[in-house]
């Protein structure tokens, strides 16, 4: 490992001196060029987000800490999976236990992944059955993915429970304009193969966009061959189906259907470490989205009300019998669960600068399991008979612009949930934008909150002891950031920089003796810092660095797999308006983990490690496109989760046509 920091180091320094060789050629920019970019700096002044405020939202106008990845960026990196987007964004660290469709983990600003509210095109795809009711980003394939806007900081105030740490809001495609077609497959490393169709376009009255896709790859081992015994491969497959149909029935008045399927079949092993594999063990996991949302407008305009209806429906199932590394012992087990959510916004544009939103949202969400194991000692049984739970949420928020250079946001939101304690919670987002000098100076204070799972209110207990806790209290965050962008050159350069702290109270954690209780007390921060050029329209630059602390504050310690330390780059170049190049670094500092032996855990620090990744794509015709992408040119031997293997240097190639 001591010989990959010396490498990664290396790699910095070549980098820097990329970057500051890239810079110099801004000089040479022609006057054609120049105006070229100018146009392309008005569209990034106006770039609309949604999800800061859930009203669309001019970019320069939010004060929330926001990355969003176009459909473009996506393009260019050639990436697969939602996973492997997230994985140079700014504050985020992502983590995953083995290969592609092992389970996944992404933390906001060091909060736990639980504490991320995951959406898709509005439906809350956080899973009730799960102990913590997380969303496991391993079933996102990119494919009919428009955008993802990634929001840091406490978001209750406008989504509620879920948001205690941040939102990522995946958006998929809807076009206008006749019909187009895209179909595309690659193939590579790790018998990896992928296939994909696309179809999408829009007449007077609907607009549609289709997509399948099946991706499969036979995998490498999810227990870590660093570790003696871990040579059995473990496969994915994954068939996702997804929809998208709006129509227009007059200019105030539209329906939007966006429906999603996914079947997944994953290989998985045991807790890592010496002899992990299992050569059996296989997890099903069948996922369904549908939402409808109808949208209106009514006095000339300046009242729009939208109202949605939304379901998610999960079946996860695992099966691990007998096998020669296990001959004594085999195990089922069968997840089930779904959520039904109303949401009814009203926005009354009172004024070219005063917006006011307010609305009701009203969730129930359900859940069960069983387990059941057959050994030498025994059969044994666990079921989790069905529980359910719902509420009911009220929000109302102001948007506020005075001379199209201050702009706030205030909003509060009341929780009633049927199991737990109501929850009140607030958010105001100042932010100030000097047009003489191209400075924004934002702010941001708000609170979050998290009801518990159901796994954490009913758990049945076990001969240890109690397990669930119907009088535990939701989870609490208070988070504030403050922060800087410099905008410069017509835009073409802008740095930015913020400082964030959360901290969490009440946090849910699991006693031997006492089953779950609210006990934990935790604290984050840290600094975000920023840097993007785009020294002419064919090359654009994109630095970032994370500085993170994340301690435990009873006992000091600093939360696990969060690391101190996190720099990517991203270097893009375009050739003959044919040609595009794309070279990602991305950085991890140390963080510790814990390691497991049999039953007994302890404490270990992971090393750092620097990964480099590039791709690129030419179009023969039109049409036309062949494209290639290689990861972990370095061929870096790290770990995100100790004991869980990770892909060493992998190629994929491909082609895609379009139509």
């Amino acid at each position: 490992m001591g010989d990959n920091r010396n490498g990664g180091l290396g790699m910095r320094k070549r980098t820097l001196w990329l970057v500051c060789a890239l810079l110099v050629l801004s000089a040479s920019l022609s006057a054609e060029e120049k105006q070229v970019d100018q146009e392309k700096s008005e569209k990034i002044q106006h770039e609309i987000v949604v999800t800061a405020n859930r009203v669309e939202t001019a970019k320069k106008e939010v004060s929330s800490s926001i990355t969003v990845i176009t459909r473009e960026q996506l393009e260019e990196s050639k990436k697969s999976t939602v996973m492997e987007a997230l994985e140079d964004v700014l504050a985020l660290t992502t983590s995953q236990n083995g290969p592609p469709g092992s389970a996944s983990s992404v933390l906001i600003r060091g909060a736990n992944s639980e504490h991320t509210l995951v959406m898709i095109d509005g439906i809350e795809l956080n899973d009730p059955i799960t102990p913590t009711r997380s969303f496991d980003m391993s079933l996102l394939l990119v494919e009919n993915i428009d955008r993802i806007e990634i929001i840091r900081g406490p978001q209750s105030t406008l989504y509620g429970s879920d948001a205690i740490g941040g939102v990522i809001n995946i958006i998929t495609r809807q076009t206008r304009g006749k019909p187009e077609f895209n179909f595309s497959t690659f193939g590579g490393s790790y018998g990896t193969y992928s296939g994909n169709a696309e179809i999408s376009g829009s007449s007077d009255f609907v607009r549609y966009a289709m997509a399948a896709t099946l991706f499969s790859t036979h995998g490498f081992s999810a227990a870590s061959t660093a570790y003696e015994g871990n040579e059995e491969v473990d496969g994915h497959h994954n068939l996702s189906l997804s929809g998208r149909l709006a129509f227009d029935f007059s200019q105030n008045l539209s329906l939007d259907i966006s429906l999603r399927r996914i079947d997944t079949k994953t290989d998985i092993d045991n807790f890592g470490g010496d002899y992990g594999d299992d050569p059996n063990h296989v997890q099903d996991y069948d996922a369904f989205y549908i939402t409808g949302q109808a949208r209106a407008l009514f006095l000339q305009n300046r009242w729009e009300q939208t109202l949605r209806l939304a379901l998610v429906d999960y079946k996860r199932t695992q099966d691990n019998p007998v096998d020669e590394l296990n001959p004594f012992s085999s195990e089922e087990s069968e997840f089930k669960s779904s959520l039904g959510k109303i949401d009814w916004q009203n926005n009354l544009y009172l004024h070219e600068t005063n917006t006011l939103s307010f609305g009701l949202d009203f969730q129930h969400e359900q859940g069960e399991s069983w387990y059941r194991s057959e050994s030498i000692s025994g059969p044994y049984e666990s079921i989790f008979p069905l529980q359910k739970a719902h509420n009911l949420g009220l929000f109302i928020q102001d948007q506020v612009k005075v001379a199209g250079q201050f702009f706030c946001t205030a909003g509060l939101r009341y929780d009633n949930h049927s199991q737990v304690e109501s929850a009140l919670t607030f958010r105001i987002a100042p932010a100030y934008f000097i047009d003489n000098t191209g400075t924004k100076l934002k702010a941001t204070l708000g609170t979050g909150y998290k009801a518990p799972s159901l796994y954490h209110l009913y758990a049945p207990g076990t001969f240890f002891g109690p397990v669930g806790n119907e009088d535990l209290k939701p989870e609490k965050s208070t988070g504030w950031d403050i922060g800087i962008e410099q905008y410069l050159l017509q835009d073409r350069l802008m740095f930015g920089f913020t400082y964030f702290d959360m901290r969490f109270e009440d946090l849910i954690d699991f006693d031997f003796l006492l089953g779950y209780i609210n006990i934990k007390k935790a604290t984050t921060k840290g600094a975000e810092g920023t840097f993007e050029a785009r020294p002419s329209d064919y090359l654009s630059i994109l630095m970032t660095y994370t500085r993170l602390e994340a301690k435990d504050r009873d006992t000091g310690e600093y939360l696990l797999r969060r690391p101190k330390n996190k720099f990517s780059a991203r270097v893009n170049m375009k050739f003959w308006e044919r040609a595009n190049l794309s070279l990602s670094v991305i950085h991890m500092g140390k963080r510790d983990d814990m390691f497991w032996i049999g039953w007994t855990p302890s404490r270990v620090t992971m090393d750092s490690y620097t990964l480099v990744h590039a791709a690129g794509f030419y179009n023969l015709l039109d049409y036309f496109q062949v494209f290639i992408r290689l990861d972990n040119i370095l061929n870096a031997k790290y770990e995100t989760v100790k004991g869980y293997g990770t892909a060493g240097f992998s190629a994929y190639a491909g082609l895609k046509i379009h139509f």
